[in-house]
């Protein structure tokens, strides 16, 4: 089954289970990937772990796969957030999928001050997340927040989860990795507000810290800044 389709599905998975696929999906395997009844994918839902299965059924717009076997257990995935500041449309797109990539549990879309916008279409952000964990071979996709004003996201904020917030232009100590309960917070194009830097650094939860000498795109940002994070780690 190596190099077999991955899809994500939001079903129960279990060894003998008939699962019904989405209309995009039985698309996807019949049209764009011309696959055939009989044919393998493997299946993973967040929770149950990977499993092994076969087209059972496959029509334009229906599919079935049998579920035949566990070939992944579950395991437990770094408990890391992203808080980004709301993007161009393709920015947010790129986050979105390489966040995903990068092993992030949670997606958390912030208005600043100098957002570019302040709207987003999560169904196609969602839609982004699922492809990318079924590319990377994750086993989890991250939750995708509401976008939220920075002050409400801060004053709601959890005990005992620290949030490294990127300052360019700063004295702040380089981003190092960290492990536990953590997340990381990169701002629009241009920076935070000077009134946003004050109220940040008055919560002592919140960490800031830079990404080296150069003024980063904030996608870039958000890319490096989960990488040296987490050292290098991708969960």
């Amino acid at each position: 089954m190596t190099g077999s389709i991955r899809l994500f599905v939001d079903l129960p998975l279990g060894v003998g289970e008939i699962v019904a696929a989405t209309t995009a999906q039985a698309h996807y395997l019949g049209t764009v990937m011309r696959r055939a009844v009989g044919d393998a994918v493997r299946l993973f839902n967040g929770r149950d772990g990977e499993f092994e299965a076969r087209i059972a059924l496959l029509r334009r717009d229906r599919a079935e796969l049998h579920v035949e076997r566990l070939s992944r257990a579950q395991t437990s995935e770094p408990d890391l957030w992203l808080l980004f500041s709301l993007l161009k449309r393709d920015a947010t797109d790129l986050v979105v999928q390489k966040a995903t990539e990068l092993g992030v549990s949670a997606l958390h879309p912030v208005i600043t001050e100098r957002c570019n916008t302040h709207r987003m279409n999560a169904g196609r952000l969602h839609a982004i997340a699922v492809e990318a964990a079924e590319q990377c071979e994750r086993l989890t996709v991250p939750v995708l927040h509401e976008a939220r004003p920075l002050p409400a996201v801060l004053a709601d904020w959890p005990d005992g989860r620290q949030l490294f917030a990127a300052v360019e232009r700063s004295e702040a100590p380089p981003i190092a990795a960290a492990r536990g309960r953590t997340a990381l917070l990169v701002g629009p194009e241009g920076g935070f507000a000077p009134s946003e830097l004050e109220a940040l650094l008055a919560h002592p939860f919140v960490i800031p810290v830079s990404l080296g000498p150069r003024v980063l795109r904030a996608d870039t940002a958000c890319i490096a800044g989960l990488a040296l994070l987490h050292g290098g780690d991708c969960g």
